[in-house]
């Protein structure tokens, strides 16, 4: 499915992430979702939200807010838990969240705290919610999904083309066998200018992660053939690769190159008329003094 410009097929998420135009959107099921090319951390992979809703002020709601605050605060020094709420007489919540492998406590708590609170101004209401950012990945429901593998493709996109470069794509290849082979649930490799990485949730076995992973490159390999980065988000793990390491957003990086140009001559012009100003104002004066 193509998107269109304005992203308006993406229904509910449509305020909270934007559909690149040219690029391919993928809904699953609940988990709606949408890519966000901004360059400031974090920025939404993808968001999902349960068409069941709870009743304002319930146990339900008790217990979910117990659920995030427990997650939120658990992230200040650990990259992954999850948790388990029930009182007596009321529903199960239930709650996951992990950081991306190489952040620190600082930035995972960041993390987390952001893709809950987004969560509660999106999926207000909603028994059961997920948000995939560029660090992290929050979830919660009503019906048990720890410890389940689930390769539901949660958001997937390719890059332009590389044409014939054969070394770019034999680098590719490179890193994404390295990515496969792996037995840890964080996962870098590189080769030259081409970087990749892989992640599984850990509430998953190792034997899970490795299946979830090899299906998520190998969609990767076929789907994005030639392209310069692609992404493969499934609902418990994912796999990138890029030329310019995690990011995939070349389109991002060529407007930061074009408005630092701009600021650089900016800063120049304002630099040479100081200059020339100085320099006309001691002309004048050694005029006026020679009078």
């Amino acid at each position: 499915m193509q998107c269109t410009k304005n992203g308006g097929h993406l229904a509910s998420v449509s305020t909270v992430a934007q559909c690149v135009a040219g690029v391919a959107v993928h809904s699953r099921a609940w988990w709606e979702t949408a890519l966000d090319v901004s360059l400031f951390f974090p920025s939404v992979v993808g968001i999902g939200c349960s068409q069941l809703k709870y009743n304002p002020a319930s146990p339900y709601q008790s217990n979910l807010n117990s659920i995030l605050t427990s997650i939120v605060n658990s992230a200040s020094y650990a990259n992954y838990n999850n948790f388990k709420i029930s009182l007596p007489g009321s529903d199960v919540v239930y709650g996951l969240f992990q950081c991306r492998g190489d952040l620190g406590n600082a930035d995972c708590r960041q993390c987390v705290s952001d893709a809950v609170a987004r969560l509660g101004a999106t999926c207000s209401g909603a028994t059961g919610g997920a948000m995939q950012l560029e660090g992290c990945f929050v979830r919660f429901d009503n019906v048990s999904f720890v410890g389940v593998e689930d390769k539901t493709v949660a958001a997937d996109k390719c890059g332009p083309l590389v044409g014939d470069d054969s070394d770019v794509l034999a680098r590719r290849d490179s890193v994404l066998s390295y990515l496969g082979a792996g037995a840890e649930f964080y996962r870098v490799s590189g080769a030259g200018k081409v970087q990749g990485v892989a992640q599984c949730v850990q509430d998953l076995s190792v034997g899970e992660c490795q299946d979830c992973l090899s299906e998520a490159i190998q969609r990767l390999r076929t789907e994005c053939g030639s392209a310069a980065w692609g992404d493969m988000f499934f609902a418990k793990c994912y796999a990138r690769y890029s030329q310019r390491g995690y990011t995939a957003k070349p389109e991002n990086d060529e407007e930061v190159e074009k408005t630092l140009a701009i600021f650089i001559g900016l800063v120049a012009g304002v630099a040479i008329l100081v200059v020339f100003l100085s320099f006309l104002s001691k002309a004048l004066d050694h005029k006026g003094g020679g009078k």
